[in-house]
């Protein structure tokens, strides 16, 4: 009889004032036993795709250990033991955010061409630490994967699969399962995950760059033979490695997907894809956003990928079903501020952002239709698909903050450098963390500080009145950065006024090392 083998996690994902979700993958069908705190909790596993997985659900703190049929597979030899800490009633002190982390090894050559890996290094950093300095969230924006730039070892695996196209991105669900094995299975990662609770929400690369730009795109891709088996074992694999981790174990025991999943007496894969598909289909049947209410903190993780509505004319970066779900979240009453997580940028560099608002009008066919054609694939050339390029639904969140009138914190990645922009006479801050290891090289850094602080400044504006394109409900200016360094950052809470803190990491040093400090005064 085989004995089963932890694969990927544990994960400490969902944690509250009482409880703490630990996910795993495992080798095979498995009871799975967490031991915190003298108590122990079981879940048997479920199954899709021949890949095994359970959420543990826990009501102890302290040093925990994992047993899969009564085998101790947690913590490993050398290793610290993982933790787990509940939140205060007051919420989390400090929330760690960041994005866009490419999965390569930390040889020479990698370090030379990515950088330092600044979330494995503040991993290590935080062992010398003691607890009261460690995060109490990770929250993880995005572009946690990369499907369509495989690193080495990845294409290896896909090499010795299959011979068929797409050769150089992932095609199916077995090549995310190692995609996301490869990812989060080195030591100090590993440890890290384990230790300090996560929540996710995805972006382009964890599908396919440019993921859902415009209608033009999604007709483009349905052309490709491979794309429909790519986006479904996309969706379900998002849906199985981070989704199912940001729930809470009362959201999870509703769960209709999860219930089917467990409830089946065999391989559920074909249940995963019958959703996933749909969810590609019909975007406005499934939600991938959710929220949390942290002491006075209301957490909103929003999706800004699949929830967009794409049809000509009517642009929206979220559809109406999730537009009334966010305008609920955000007016609804027990909330002191809000913090407001979403992949893109909602608060871009004033001048790119006209350059994005004219993009749009003009690939809506407000120059004609050759213009339109143009600018279709201009946007799609160079990402002008930030909720800029939804000017609509910009429009309408701007709108809606400002009538909330409490304080609001967004927080971002994906463009490739760090910033804080501010909303002119409003307490609405955007903080921007991007990338944790994945940087522009130095030709593209200069040529993005001149073409979005320098030439889009001038221009953009120009663009967007010849246009006829209506000014913004309110203006803003960035006031720190850009910093085009890997980071992390820290977003203390705790503090009158809150500060968020970026962190680096090189091979120069050990640990991480301070960025900036800015204080969210004003």
């Amino acid at each position: 009889m085989n004995v089963p083998e932890l694969v990927v996690g544990p994960l400490l994902r969902y944690v509250d004032e009482t409880s703490a979700s630990i996910w795993v993958e495992t080798s095979g069908p498995c009871e799975v036993t967490v031991e915190a705190g003298g108590t122990r909790s079981r879940a048997l596993t479920f199954s899709v795709h021949g890949h095994h997985y359970a959420v543990v659900d826990v009501t102890a703190e302290g040093a925990y250990e994992v047993r899969l049929d009564g085998e101790g597979v947690w913590p490993l030899p050398d290793q610290p033991p993982s933790r787990i800490r509940f939140l205060g009633p007051g919420g989390p002190r400090k929330v760690m955010f960041g994005s866009c982390r490419t999965s390569v090894p930390h040889d020479a050559p990698h370090t030379i061409s990515h950088g330092v890996d600044v979330l494995r290094a503040y991993g290590c950093s935080l062992r010398d630490r003691p607890e009261e300095e460690w995060p109490d969230m990770l929250l993880l924006l995005g572009d946690q994967v990369y499907a369509d730039e495989p690193s080495v070892e990845m294409l290896e695996f896909i090499r010795g699969r299959r011979d068929s196209e797409p050769k150089t991105e992932i095609a199916d669900f077995e090549e995310y399962a190692e995609l996301y094995r490869v990812a989060w299975t080195d030591p100090e990662i590993r440890w890290i995950l384990s230790t300090v609770p996560s929540a996710m929400i995805f972006d382009d690369h964890d599908l396919r760059d440019d993921f859902n730009t415009s209608a033009s795109w999604r007709e483009k891709m349905s052309k490709v033979s491979w794309w429909p088996r790519r986006v479904v074992s996309g969706l379900g694999a998002y849906w199985v490695y981070q989704h199912l981790g940001n729930m809470s174990p009362a959201e999870r025991s509703t769960d209709e997907l999860l219930g089917k999943l467990c409830a089946a007496a065999g391989d559920g894969g074909e249940i995963l894809d019958a959703f996933a598909e749909h969810a590609y289909d019909v975007p406005a049947d499934s939600r991938w956003s959710y929220s949390r209410d942290l002491g006075g903190t209301r957490l909103i993780m929003l999706d800004s990928r699949c929830a967009r509505q794409l049809t000509p004319g009517d642009r929206r970066m979220i559809d109406p079903v999730e537009w009334e779900w966010l305008v609920e979240q955000l007016d609804r009453g027990g909330a002191e501020r809000f913090v407001i997580g979403t992949s893109v940028p909602f608060l871009l560099p004033a001048g790119i952002h006209h350059i994005q608002n004219w993009n749009e009008a003009l690939a809506q066919g407000a120059w004609g239709g050759r213009v339109a054609r143009w600018s279709e694939a201009l946007r799609q050339a160079v990402d002008l698909e930030h909720w800029a390029a939804f000017r609509r639904s910009f429009e309408d969140l701007s709108r809606l903050l400002v009538r909330v009138g409490k304080p609001v914190i967004l927080l971002s990645g994906d463009v490739h450098y760090s910033y804080v922009a501010k909303a002119e006479g409003l307490p609405i801050y955007q903080l921007v963390c991007s990338p944790i290891r994945n940087p522009l090289s130095r030709t593209l850094r200069l040529a993005n500080i001149v073409a979005q602080f320098g030439l889009a400044t001038l221009v953009g504006g120009w663009l967007s009145r010849l246009a006829r394109i209506p000014r913004p409900p309110f203006r803003w200016r960035i006031v720190n950065g850009p910093w085009f360094s890997n980071a992390v950052a820290n977003l203390s809470l705790d503090e009158t006024p809150p500060s968020v803190r970026w962190d680096t990491a090189t091979v120069a040093t050990t640990g991480v090392s301070e960025v900036a400090t800015v204080r969210l005064t004003g």
